[in-house]
This record gives structure tokens, sequence and C-alpha cells, in this order.
């Protein structure tokens, strides 16, 4: 088992270290920022002490969460049977020169040692523990220094605590904003427990020796935040806003009619400065950008030549705008600010049915604005991505035509150019091709001129309920990739505007949206954050250029495939739970149905028109009574209520309570402030419901339920549980019944919640034992073809499935195609290999035996 271990583990480092995918794991610890109850705490201990009969070593990897006031608390705590703790302490206290210390019971030890806390920010530590019971010492290896302490050892029995406990009277609640991974115990050199934290939720970390799991409480998943954007803020303010950022404060600035609103990124503070000036009268199409040579916050509208500068100090605008005026001829411009000649940079836009591509700059020494005359070719453009360097800026796609007329073929662009500020030149350096839908940029873009990268924010511009998508690439070939999860876009134009920004302290990239409503003449702002380096995007279909070939690409998914399908092959056979989630979130788009093909007719059907359904496999759907797709009705919020309520009425009959309901839905907010949430939901769901014949919401029985009538309302989820729960016996007929429910793709594919995980993983396992369970019901000889099908089915959801390669081979074997067995044997013989480091223990004649 150990061997198989190291041999999957090799095998996923290998596929991690590939270019491209970053390695950003571990678990994270809520410290003082937040309330007692709210602190993270990680116990390798959870239901039964760890038990060391030898010298052992306990080995962990450190850093620490920048951006926080305190840092003091406890990094872990061993308790042993004779109620005798260790600790190690971080003090932060400024007098203090060795901030880690090591206690013992209630005494500090000889160990104390120290660790830039800003190296702490950016780098991991590892740190050693080891206890050696032959010349009763404790050693500790930290950054390169040996330190030792003595210490009475024996053999001997210790709860291990990491972060906050609630253990006995050994309880603590002193906590550092913290990071740890790769947690580990070894006996006489040899690797006995270890646990990775490299989970993206739930409450345990699982440990991949000996299953002895751990349980965490209030868990940041470090892989969640390098994947997940988070909304840290959504509000709104009055007129037609706009956004510059500070990198160096990394404060956002969001410009508004009556007040400028900054937003801290690291303290999450938000700040109202009403304009002492007076009302600003801000008219759309306005633009911010920061100075962060000089500190100076500058607002400037091209159509009126006019740069407004915010005085901080006073709270004033030096200058106003004269209203009414015409709508701009510069939407959706890109802007940046050139510390080589003190200038603001305006290229592109949109207006009157125009495309541009002048070069506005306005020179600050003489306060005046002019139309640069540059060189090279440059395609008339608006809704661009731009990156500053020191010498100009790089320009990513946008939305333009070739002569700049919107009734002569505009299109999507997509090529890279520099603009280079001394020179006043355009240079195009490649064009990158997209092999999916069309898409736009976010305004901004951070480069990266020592890595040579870019990363940019996409979305499809052809919809209004579109999304941002983030993607990393090089500034040297059109390669790139998308990375991190996709943000909720509502794109109307003109009335939408979407950025991105890069803290450096804080090391995290930073979307804002703007939507502005002309009716209420407000605008919301949602501001969003993802840790870098960002997770590759997990439908693995990457878009790019050339650089990857067609072999290695397909080598790359199924490497992907292997991995995925070990780690779901080994929690299986553990305890039945999936960490990765569903397992039948990888099959391919459409599986084939096994038909016998001696009674399927083989002509083609209309498909019926899809009509008061509800599709939970693959992606989420729902149809109305009339046919229509209504599933872009449901916000987030309203789709999580929605699924929620739906899969507990399914599941257990009754439905859900208020207070099961709002600790999943609201568990941070007040009880008054959770019960009008849930009401003010609940009430936008009920009329959505009201569209689909047969189905709504009630709580007649006092837990909250979907009622919907079978025969009226088809909901894939709930034929898939009469088929599974059936008392009959599975036949062919009941076979291909729930195939045709799960072709579509895994259980609700596109949606991911830390509740739901349960709910996918049991299905996962469902689906496997039950196409094993028939195969093993039936005999090779009375229906060989249709047992390939099957066991070519089974390999979908596990390539190296045994019982499966053993009925393909021998089905194979009964047809007379030997060839075609062998090759089939060993090609599931060198998965095997490559999953767990051994070779398969059974020859071929022995599998047909």
């Amino acid at each position: 088992m150990k061997l198989k271990f190291y041999a999957a583990c090799f095998l996923f480092l290998q596929f991690a270290s590939m270019p491209g995918y970053c390695q950003s794991y571990g678990l994270g610890f809520a410290g003082h920022e937040v309330v007692q109850d709210k602190r993270t705490s990680l116990d390798l201990s959870p239901e039964q002490p760890i038990c060391l009969d030898h010298s052992f070593e306990l080995s962990f990897d450190l850093s620490f969460m920048p951006g926080y006031a305190d840092y003091f608390g406890y990094v872990f705590r061993l308790i042993d049977n004779n109620e005798r703790n260790i600790d190690l302490v971080y003090d932060m206290r400024f007098l203090e020169n060795k901030h880690f210390k090591l206690i013992i019971g209630d005494k500090v030890s000889d160990i104390a040692f120290d660790v830039d806390i800003n190296k702490l920010y950016k780098n991991w530590y590892n740190l050693k523990f080891q206890f050696d019971m032959e010349r009763q010492q404790l050693i500790l290896l930290a950054d390169g220094r040996t330190y030792r302490q003595k210490l009475n050892l024996k053999k001997n029995c210790y709860r291990i605590l990491f972060g906050a406990n609630n253990y006995k009277y050994f309880k603590i609640k002193d906590v550092p904003p913290m990071k740890v991974r790769e947690v580990k115990i070894s006996e006489d050199q040899h690797l006995s427990y270890y646990w990775p934290l490299d989970e993206k939720s739930g409450n345990k970390a699982l440990e991949r020796i000996k299953t002895k799991d751990a349980s965490v409480f209030n868990p940041i998943w470090i892989k969640k935040l390098h994947y997940d954007w988070e909304m840290v803020k959504d509000f709104a303010v009055k007129g037609p806003a706009s956004v510059a950022f500070n990198p160096h404060k990394e404060e956002l600035y969001v410009v508004a009619e009556d007040s400028l609103v900054s937003y801290n990124l690291i303290s999450h503070q938000s700040t109202y400065h009403p304009y002492n000036s007076g009302k600003q009268g801000l008219l759309p199409g306005n633009q911010s950008i920061f100075d962060g040579s000089t500190g100076q916050l500058f607002n400037f509208y091209m159509d009126q030549k006019l740069v407004a500068n915010f005085n901080f100090s006073s709270g004033k605008w030096d200058k106003k705008y004269i209203n009414p005026d015409v709508i701009t001829l510069f939407w959706h411009p890109n802007k940046f600010y050139s510390a080589l000649d003190s200038s603001i940079y305006m290229i592109g836009g949109y207006g009157q049915y125009h495309y541009s591509h002048s070069v506005n700059r306005y020179y600050f020494p003489d306060k005046r604005w002019s139309v640069v005359q540059t060189k090279g070719n440059f395609t008339p453009r608006y809704l661009s991505a731009l990156g500053t360097v020191k010498g100009g800026a790089y320009i990513l796609g946008g939305y333009g035509s070739a002569t700049g007329e919107q009734i002569l073929n505009p299109k999507n662009i997509y090529d890279l150019n520099f603009y280079d500020v001394k020179q006043g030149t355009f240079r195009k350096i490649f064009e990158i091709k997209p092999k999916s839908e069309d898409f736009a940029f976010a305004n901004s873009m951070v480069v990266d001129e020592k890595s040579n990268n870019y990363y940019a924010l996409t979305f499809p511009n052809d919809k209004y309920n579109s999304y941002l998508q983030l993607i990393e690439g090089s500034l040297n070939t059109p390669f790139y990739k998308l990375v991190g999860n996709r943000i909720p876009y509502a794109f109307h134009d003109i009335n939408s505007f979407a950025d991105l920004f890069y803290c450096p302290a804080s090391q995290k990239y930073v979307a804002v949206t703007l939507f502005r409503d002309e009716k209420s003449n407000q605008t919301t702002v949602k501001i969003y954050t993802l840790y870098g380096p960002p997770e590759a995007f997990s439908n693995i279909s990457a878009e790019g250029g050339d650089t990857f070939k067609a072999g290695k690409y397909l080598l790359l998914v199924s490497v992907i495939l292997i991995g995925v399908f070990f780690f779901y092959r080994q929690n299986r056979r553990r305890s039945g739970v999936s960490k990765t989630g569903s397992v039948v979130s990888v099959f391919p788009a459409e599986i084939p149905l096994i038909t016998d093909r001696a009674t399927e007719p083989e002509t083609e059907q209309p498909k019926p028109t899809i009509k008061n359904t509800i599709f939970l496999f693959g992606d989420m759907q729902l149809f109305d009574k009339d046919g229509e797709d209504i599933t872009k009705s449901l916000s987030p919020l309203i789709r999580e209520l929605f699924l929620v309520v739906l899969l507990y009425t399914i599941k257990w009959g009754r439905g859900i309570s208020s207070e099961k309901l709002t600790e999943i839905l609201w568990f941070d907010k007040p009880a008054e402030s959770a019960r009008n949430n849930r009401s003010v939901n609940i009430a936008k769901l009920k009329i959505i419901l009201e569209r689909i014949e047969g189905c709504q919401i009630s709580k007649t029985t006092g837990y909250w339920k979907i009622d919907f009538e079978p025969k009226q309302v088809k909901i894939d989820y709930s034929q898939y549980l009469d088929i599974v729960n059936s008392k009959r016996e599975i036949d062919k007929a009941r076979l291909n019944e729930l195939t045709n429910l799960i072709h579509r793709g895994g259980f609700l594919s596109n949606v991911e919640y830390d509740w739901l995980d349960g709910f996918k993983s049991e299905i996962s396992n469902e689906i496997i034992d039950t196409y094993l369970h028939y195969a093993a019901s039936i005999k090779i000889a009375d229906d060989p073809e249709f047992l390939i099908s099957l066991s070519n089915y089974i390999a979908y959801f596990d390539p190296v499935n045994e019982e499966a390669m053993m009925i393909n081979c021998k089905a194979l074997v009964h047809l007379g195609k030997h060839s075609l067995a062998k090759s089939k044997f060993e090609t599931f013989s060198k998965a095997y290999k490559a999953i767990y480091g051994e070779d398969f223990k059974q020859s071929f004649q022995e599998i047909l035996e």
C-alpha cells in the first residue's frame, strides 16, 4: 500500500511540476481577526491519541498570511498521556528578538529562534521536531539551524493540535494567521502518518497512509483561495462611477458623484469621503487613474478635455464637469500614466457607431490634451486589456473593425501589441487563437516582465449573463491558459465595466465590476479577490496557440484523468467519500448508451421539446412549462437555496428546517438578518417556480420543501433515485434507463458547495456499484457483446477497475478476438503500474481462468 501511495504521489508531483500549473495548497488559520468561535483548529488525533513507541519526528511547512495586525498565538500543541504539553508559540512583541518559542509544561524551554516575518509572508519554512528517546532530547531543525533541549521521553501517546483547540483544560484560542501544509510523522526514519492538507473544502484532512484523518474546524483551504474568487464587497454609489487602484496601500478607489469610497484590500475596511467641494456631477464614460509616483488621484473626461485632481487632505476636486453634455465618444478606452514624460495616455474607445485607435495624451506640465501621431498598425477597438510597463504599455485584444466603422464587419480582436511611449509606435507581437466562444477583455491586465507573462480577465461579450474568466499568458508566445474559477458578470455594453488589479504585498488579484442603472442613477460595485498564483481552471481545456501539440495535450488529459481516478479509488475503498467530489464530473460531454443492437432500432428519432424539466446531471438546467430555459433567472444565492431545498426534499422526503437552511446559507449573519434574507429569497424563488407547472416551494409540514408532481415535472435526480433504490433487480432496460439519465455529465458538474460534496460522492459510488453488480449477474457466454459495452462504460468511471478489465478480456476471448483482449490487458497493466508503482499481480492467462 505504501509503495502504491508513493508512486501515485510521484505521478501527481510530476504533473504538478509541468509548466503553468502551480502548487498552492495548505490550511490557513483564522486568528484574532475573527471571534473565538470562528478561529481555525486542526486536530490530528480527533478520536484517539497517536501512539508512538520509538523515536519519532513531527515535521510540517509553515508560512504566515500577510496583512494582519496580530500574529501572536500557538502554532501547535502536543499533549501526552501524562498531560504534559509541548507548544510552539509565536510571540509577536517587538521587544523580543526570538519570536518563536518552545514551551514545555508551564515553562519556556531553551529553544527559541526567529525567522524574518517578511520572509514568512512569501515563503514556506519547513520545521522538524525530532523526539530522540535514546538520547532523551528534543531536536528542532529550523531555517538551517539546529536546536536541542533535554526532555524526558518514553513510549507515549499524543494529542496533536494545531491552532485553536477545545481539549479539556488545554483549551487555547490564540492563533496566528498562519498557513500549514505537509504535516508528517516519521518513526525511526520511516513515514508513518502524512497529512498533505491539499483539500479544497470540508472539515476533514485526509491522512494518506493509515487513513487516520484529521478534523478541521473553521478551515481556510489555501487551494480554494487560489481557485475561487471571493466577493469581498458589494455596494452601490450615486452616479456613473469609475475606479482606480493604489498598489502601494492596496486600496481601491471608487469615484462616485457625491463621495470617494476607498476600500482597503488588507483590512477589508471601507471609508467614505464626502466631497467638501460639493457634488462632482460625473458624466457617463468618465475614467479615473491613480499615479503611484506622486500619490495623486485623477478623474478625467476626454470629451471636455478635463482632468480633475482629488486632494485627499482637503477632500476637494480642483475641477468640475460642465452639465449636461453629449454622450461620450470614448466608451471603454484604455488608459495609463507614464512617468517617463509625466503624462496620461488614453487609447481607443467607442462612440457614435465608431471605434477609435487614437492615442490622446494629457501632459501635466502644460495641462493640455493632444492627439499623438503614432506609427505602426493598430486596429480601432474598445474592450481591450492594457498593462503598463516602464517604457509603455501592452494592449491585448478588444472588439472593433479594420476601418473603425461599426457597420463594416466588427469582430473580436486577439492580438497583443506594445505601445512605445518614446517612439510613439505600435508593434504587434502575436495573435492568440481562441478555440471556443469569442471574448473581449476587462480594462486592465497585470504584466510581469521578469517572468514574461501576463494575467487578463476575459468575458463573452455576446450575451448579458456573461462571466469573467482569468487567463495567464506569455508575452513571447500566443499560448495561454485559463486559471481560477469564473465570476458572474452582467454585460450590458456601455452600462457595464470590469477591471483587474494586483496587490503586490498580499499577492492577490482584484477584479472589480461596475453596473450602472440609468433609471436610479446608481452604480453597483462588486469587488472580488483571488490569491496568486491562481490554480488552473478545472475544465482542463485551456485554449491557446500552437505551442501544445495534439499528442502532448492528449497525454496531459490522460494523466489528469488517471490522477483523479486514483484518488477516487483510494477514498472509496477507505470511507466511500470522495475528496474531489463526484467522479462522474470527468465524464465526456456525452457518453454512449449501452444498447441491445438486436432490439434497438437504428433510425434516429426527433428530439422532443423539453418542458417542465429540471436537469441536475451535467450543467444544472430548468425548463418551464413553455419549454423556455429559465436557469439564468436564478441568482447565485437563489440557485443555492433552490438546490438545498430540492435535494433535501428528494433525498429524505421531509425537506429542510429553517435552522438548517440558515446554518448552510446565512451562518455569518445575525438571526434577524438571516430571517429577513431567507424570507426575501424564498419569495423570489416562489415567483420563479411559478413558471414550472406543478412545482412550488412550501412549508406546510414545518420544513421547507419543493413540492412537485412527478407526472408533470421531470427531475432526473428523482428518477435516478427510483432506479438505484428500487427493490426489483436491475436488468438491461433499467441499466439503459440509468445511462440515459446520467449521460449529460457529472451530478451538478458546474456547481461547487461544501454541503454538496456528500451527495456527489454517494452518487459516484452508487453508479459504479450498480454497473458492477449487474455485470456479475450474467454469464459471459450469455451476452458477450453487451458485457464488452458495459465494461467499457465502467472504464469511464474507473480506468483501472480490475473487474471491468477482466470482464472485457473474457468477453473478447469468447468472441475469438484474442489480440484485442491481449491489447486491452496490456493497456490496463501500463495504467495500473503508472498509478500504483508496481506490476499488476495476475498474468493475462490467470485472469482468463
